[in-house]
């Protein structure tokens, strides 16, 4: 792997999380912060509240979008390769 098909695998993860966050970041009419969003761990009344509130499912959505992205950008990468 040479570093043109790295940067195209990681500009289209990055373009996968960016779509992700945009289409699944919102919550009750307004994005989630980020902070929120990277907090992982705590004790159990904080995920409890991250459980409940849908965070979970939604950074695990955010997350395959980004798992999306990495595929595209594999394949890309094998494309353009040629």
């Amino acid at each position: 792997m040479n570093i043109k098909s790295a940067l195209i695998i990681v500009i289209c993860a990055s373009l996968g999380l960016v779509a992700g966050y945009a289409i699944f970041g919102k919550l009750a009419g307004s994005y989630v912060s980020m902070d929120t969003l990277l907090s992982f761990g705590g004790n159990a009344l904080q995920s409890a509240f991250r459980s409940i509130s849908g965070i979970e499912a939604m950074r695990n959505k955010i997350l395959l979008c980004g798992v999306a992205g990495v595929v595209v950008g594999v394949l890309l990468a094998f494309t353009v390769k040629k």
